[in-house]
């Protein structure tokens, strides 16, 4: 129903007029119907349950930030079926993002390319939705930025202040330093200025499991970096990846600027995940997140190293009920391949 009659027409309308119509509906959702919902996609699924940095998924299919940028519609989110959902980016003070027009559909690729620039309401105004939530059948993750307009020598400041306003009401928390649409956030990237971060945001919450989120136009050797940086501050784990600048096929939208998502990166993201799955050396738990549009695609990601995967541009695609999809898939491969359990399925394939 949703490909065939309600996606055309959010599809006629442009691209955030029409995410603001599905976040509409999302928010305004009521407990008891996301529950009944969420009965309906079996969201709880023991063989497919994993428990990652000591928190339980009942399913590992989560929604990746940027769709709930400020925590409005969690119930919704959950009653679709989702494993998990992690919300932001959130930066200290509000922030409106880039100029309009800014997302971009491209659906000869089944792809995406946004520069919306971590539009936000600011942490303040996450920190009391939060709160507010009455219901959480799943772990929430806290996805943290920089304004805009801080300069890079004091983007510590920034991770920090939303590190402790937000983090403590978040299951988990991610530290993202690899949007492409945020000036010079990239090179943040680099092992002194991430040392310096993930120290500070680490300090902040010293129990809380805490992720970063890495970019797929990484080198190889950057990956290990990475990978070598996040273990010796103790951080729990990585998200691979990001979306990326690279355009590697030819439409008349690609030169707009900003981040390409979509089954486009599908294969750099994986490569980007094998490789920290190896680097880690069982060390760092990874969540693999990147054109993931059905099961098959989220048992590649969990064979490649991910213990929980991501959705965001397959979501827009793929509707309400791409959730129960995957998880009937991924119920199927387990079974295919003569395992009781996902958890051993991951990194089979990483080589």
């Amino acid at each position: 129903m949703y490909e065939t009659l309600v996606r055309p027409v959010l599809f006629n309308l442009d691209a955030e007029k029409a995410h603001h119509v599905g976040m509409a509906g999302l928010k305004a959702m009521p407990v008891a119907m996301a529950k009944a919902w969420r009965s309906n996609a079996r969201a709880e699924r023991p063989s497919l349950a994993m428990t990652v940095a000591g928190l339980s998924f009942p399913n590992p299919v989560g929604l990746a930030a940027g769709l709930d940028k400020n925590a409005e519609a969690l119930v919704g989110l959950f009653g679709l079926g989702f494993g998990f959902v992690e919300v932001g980016t959130v930066t200290p003070r509000p922030q409106s993002g880039n100029p309009l027009p800014r997302l971009f559909r491209l659906p000869e690729h089944t792809a995406l390319i946004n520069r919306l620039g971590f539009n936000n309401e600011g942490m303040a105004a996450m920190k009391a939705r939060l709160e507010a939530l009455p219901w959480r059948p799943g772990p929430v993750g806290v996805n943290i930025g920089k304004n805009k307009d801080t300069p890079n020598e004091r983007a510590v400041d920034d991770y920090a202040a939303c590190a402790e306003t937000v983090g403590p009401l978040g299951d988990y928390v991610v530290v993202n330093l690899s949007s492409p649409n945020t000036p010079n956030l990239r090179a943040l990237q680099e092992p002194e200025a991430l040392f310096a971060i993930l120290s500070a945001v680490r300090a902040k919450l010293p129990t809380r499991p805490l992720f970063l989120k890495v970019a797929p136009d990484l080198t190889d050797e950057a990956v290990d970096a990475a990978v070598d940086v996040a273990r010796s501050t103790n951080i729990t784990g990585l998200i691979c990846t990001n979306t990326t600048i690279a355009r590697p096929f030819e439409h008349p939208l690609a030169k707009e600027a900003g981040g390409l998502s979509g089954r486009p990166v599908f294969e750099r993201s994986t490569e980007v995940l094998r490789r920290a799955f190896r680097r880690a050396e069982g060390k760092l738990p990874l969540v693999g997140v990147g054109g993931v549009f059905d099961g098959d695609d989220a048992f590649a990601k969990i064979s490649a190293g991910a213990s929980l995967v991501q959705l965001y541009t397959g979501f827009i695609y793929g509707g309400p009920g791409l959730p129960r999809r995957i998880l009937d898939r991924l119920e199927a491969r387990l079974a295919e391949a003569g395992l009781a359990r996902l958890a051993d399925a991951v990194g089979r394939d990483a080589g």
